[in-house]
């Protein structure tokens, strides 16, 4: 009865960039809902968020900590305070950022000898913790960020190198071994002309797949219902252990409270959008968003101006501020864009394409198409509709991402018991 009762402690270790953090605080509260002990380690700059993000939690009587452990920006060589990758201006600074993350190893090794807890949840770019964790018998959970066909099309990728076998960077290849057929072109990869020469990134990418492999498992923020081919591809297919969980942004009840999980908008008035959404009518609003990392060129972003503009349809676009707003913000918009849309903001530049990918045509076509009132846009919102529904009853008490993370905690739970 005693091996029974006691409770589980997790350790989570997000990389600290906001799209990998996210989530991670969102499975630390999951797990920490059905009674486990949720710590979530962190550098001090972003620990001061987390804590905020987690307040409610703990005042509903949830047991979610945070650990700090000192990041070693200047000794990596960044500006002293960088601790987030979302700051990150240039490939050579993210090279520094990850030597940074990887001189973590020791204090997280210290954590580890000092707490002991049942399980670490890592993210996929802290490879090392499968080994410090092993080190003292504790399982590592992997955690991606990404989906079962991502996963699946990036294993293929490097098992039979199919962009090795075509002519040209513009000729289509197969993506083998997949439920469906897949073509891609190597231009559609990223670094596609460095993707055969050794260097840090491709060692990087070479060690998260070995330790992936020797990991207890992997944890997937998706459900079974919405990619059940690519759950089997991954699982039976490639072998590999994982426990589909999500979506786990839905552990998040209130509305306010899930907002409020990122970094601040710059918006002066927070309820400005919400008024404004307020005046729209229901499902008439496209949002656009590429994520916080991504950057695109002036010539790039004209065009996505200009396509949006011209499509006539109320939308809300995310982009990330520039380091400099004054100097940069009349060069990457057309002229009156801003005052017009009154509101938006605007992006900075770094891992730009080098050419206009989509002009303003054709982003006006498809946004058009995908807003209108046509048979094929009714039956996307449909199929959208439908897969929300089966995303709610997956994370509900007797759905599949409910009972994955129920046989997950007990076979952590047996684990544990197992080493006592």
């Amino acid at each position: 009865m005693g091996h029974e009762a006691r409770q589980l402690h997790l350790f989570f270790f997000p990389l600290m960039a906001q799209g990998h953090t996210i989530p991670m605080i969102d499975i630390a509260r999951l797990f920490a809902a059905r009674g486990t002990k949720s710590t979530i380690i962190t550098t001090p700059l972003n620990a001061m968020h987390i804590a905020e993000s987690i307040d409610e939690d703990k005042k509903s009587g949830l047991d979610i900590h945070v650990k700090i452990i000192s990041f070693p920006a200047v000794e990596a060589g960044l500006p002293e305070g960088c601790e987030s990758f979302n700051s990150i201006t240039s490939p050579e600074m993210s090279l520094k950022f990850f030597k940074a993350a990887d001189m973590l190893q020791q204090p997280f090794d210290k954590l580890l000898e000092e707490h002991r807890p049942d399980c670490v949840v890592a993210d996929m770019f802290l490879p090392w913790t499968t080994d410090v964790a092993k080190k003292y018998g504790i399982p590592r959970l992997v955690f991606h960020g990404t989906g079962y066909f991502s996963l699946c099309v990036l294993e293929r990728m490097f098992q039979y190198a199919p962009q090795d076998k075509v002519m040209s960077d513009s000729e289509i290849f197969v993506v083998p071994g997949l439920p469906d057929k897949i073509e891609m072109k190597k231009l559609q990869l990223p670094n596609h002309d460095e993707l055969n020469k050794k260097n840090a990134f491709t060692e990087r990418r070479v060690k998260i797949q070995e330790t992936e492999v020797n990991s207890f498992g992997v944890l997937v923020n998706s459900f079974y219902e919405l990619e059940s081919a690519y759950a089997e591809c991954y699982t039976k297919d490639l072998g590999r252990r994982a426990w589909s969980i999500g979506p786990v942004s839905l552990c998040n009840r209130n509305f306010i409270r899930k907002a409020q999980r990122g970094m601040n908008a710059s918006i002066d008035d927070e309820h400005y959008c919400l008024s404004w959404l307020d005046s729209k009518e229901p499902k008439s609003v496209l949002y656009v968003c590429f994520g916080s990392l991504s950057r695109f060129r002036t010539a790039q972003l004209h065009e996505i101006a200009m396509g949006l503009e011209a499509s006539n349809i109320p939308f809300i676009w995310v982009v990330k501020m520039p380091l400099n707003k004054e100097k940069v913000q009349d060069q990457i918009l057309p002229d009156g864009f801003e005052q017009r849309m009154q509101g938006n903001e605007v992006w900075n530049l770094w891992i730009e394409p080098e050419n206009v990918s989509v002009t303003k045509d054709r982003i006006e076509e498809v946004v058009t198409e995908l807003m209108g009132n046509g048979e094929e846009a009714r039956n996307r919102r449909k199929r959208a509709e439908e897969f929300a529904g089966m995303a709610k009853k997956a994370v509900e008490k007797g759905g599949s991402s409910y009972n994955n993370l129920s046989a997950l905690i007990e076979e952590l739970r047996v684990h544990s018991q197992m080493k006592e």
